[in-house]
């Protein structure tokens, strides 16, 4: 197995929370001292573009913290996991927008207000007139447009690829609103400490964007020169990838993280995947297992043995980092099996102390029997597989509705629990393992959700 493992410091997550509500505070303090509270004070239509400034200024820095959490900064990514990340960047890319908004229309009637003049004619001067104005309206349409296909109901009726492409032009939203703070702006122009913040804050999230985007994955993929070895069938539209590279000794990996996987066997190389190891990593080997779910990955099945393969990661939190031995279950829905296969090779539990249960629809679409049946027969692994379609918002099928988690797995309460699968389904899983008794620091998830 690979050797070089890096463990997260328990106070790291903490410090970059802490560092994220600092940022608005800072924010919120430049305002002050630049004459925002002052020009409230004084009312009338000035003080109506001196609010508007601050959500302004507020959206801008929640922005730049966005690119920060998707960033992939590797403390980051251990310190809070990619699911996580996923779900605050979220949150804060429609907050940023609502402030955004607000900003636009505060500022637009203040101005009006003050020339007494029409607020869509202002609206018109402003955009053509001012500098850097023309570019910010660019951006902001750019922002409207990811905004709107992140809303949940428009994500669903949009492929993978296609929302993954829209969605880089929140890069350049976010670029376009630069210039016309440099140039307008007047919590930027007037303050020596405004101006040393917002530089570093935009410089930050561009460094970190062109390292751990861009640099880091091609030089990865350059030291390690990974290529396809084998694909391998293991279940109805499921195969498995077998990797071989140089120096994967070197390779920061845990059982059960995933990477960003771009195999180069023509069109469609530059739209990377999520796809997690299902197999303990090896200094000369990684595997993979995909399931054809039409968004691409069908196309793994056809990869032809030596294809190059540009990696991104490795990325989550569902590893063995805080486990010291005792009893494990693991919880798999669906090709959720892959990562918590994985562990299970990993993971120093004793024998009879390990218990997956297997959730699919049919006994055809269970995987890795072979494999589950050697870590019965020899690690004492315990398999409980539950057939069936889920039972509405249940984590059981519906055969097995009502049945508790205690009840599958007794003592599950002292365990350490790890769960992969569809968002619903996960959630439904977390709950009843609370309801067990469960604590929360023995809870380890990983979500497909995108």
């Amino acid at each position: 197995m690979l050797a070089r493992r890096h463990d997260t410091p328990w106070w790291w997550a903490d410090a970059v929370g802490i560092a994220a509500g600092v940022s608005l505070l800072v924010v919120i303090a430049l305002w002050i001292n630049g004459g925002g509270a002052g020009e409230v004070a004084g009312g009338g239509w000035a003080a109506v573009t001196a609010i508007g400034r601050l959500p302004g200024l507020l959206a801008a820095d929640l922005m730049l913290l966005q690119v920060l959490l998707l960033a992939r900064i590797p403390a980051v990514e251990r310190a809070f996991g990619q699911d996580r990340l996923a779900r605050w960047h979220r949150w804060t890319g429609f907050t940023s927008f609502h402030l955004m908004a607000a900003h636009v229309v505060l500022i637009v009637l203040g101005y009006a207000g003050q020339a007494h003049a029409n607020a869509f004619a202002e609206l018109w001067d402003l955009v053509t007139q001012y500098p850097g104005m023309l570019l910010a309206a660019a951006g902001t349409a750019a922002l409207v447009m990811v905004t709107v296909t992140s809303v949940r109901a428009a994500r669903r009726r949009l492929r993978y690829e296609s929302w993954h492409l829209l969605h880089l032009y929140a890069y350049l939203g976010v670029g376009l609103a630069l210039p016309h703070q440099l140039w307008t702006g007047a919590d930027f122009i007037g303050s020596p400490a405004a101006r040393a913040y917002w530089w570093t804050l935009y410089a930050a999230a561009a460094g970190a964007v062109l390292v751990f985007r861009v640099g880091m994955p091609l030089w990865r993929s350059r030291l390690h020169a990974l290529r396809v070895g084998e694909v391998r069938a293991e279940g109805p539209g499921l195969v498995s990838v077998y990797l071989r590279g140089r120096r994967l000794d070197r390779l920061p990996v845990r059982a059960g993280q995933f990477f960003l996987w771009r195999f180069l066997d023509g069109p469609g190389w530059s739209r990377a995947h999520p796809y997690s190891l299902s197999g303990p990593p090896r200094d000369d080997l990684l595997r993979i297992t995909v399931k054809d779910l039409g968004d691409g990955s069908a196309r793994v099945a056809g990869l032809r043995p030596g294809t190059r393969v540009l990696i991104e990661g490795p990325y989550g939190r569902l590893t063995g980092e805080t486990y010291r031995g005792g009893p494990v279950t693991m919880l798999a829905c669906g090709v959720g099996v892959t990562p918590l296969l994985a562990l299970l090779w990993d993971l120093p539990y004793a024998p009879g102390e390990a218990t997956l249960v297997y959730r699919a629809r049919t006994e055809a679409d269970l995987a890795f029997r072979d494999e589950l049946a050697w870590l019965a027969r020899h690690r004492g692994v315990r398999v409980v597989t539950l057939l069936g379609r889920r039972a509405g918002d249940s984590w059981l099928p519906r055969d097995l509705a009502g049945v508790t988690l205690a009840a599958v797995v007794p003592g599950v309460a002292g365990h350490h629990v790890y769960a992969c699968g569809p968002e619903g389904w996960t959630d439904a899983v977390l709950r009843e393992a609370r309801a067990a008794g469960v604590a929360p620091g023995r809870l380890h998830t990983e979500r497909f959700a995108w």
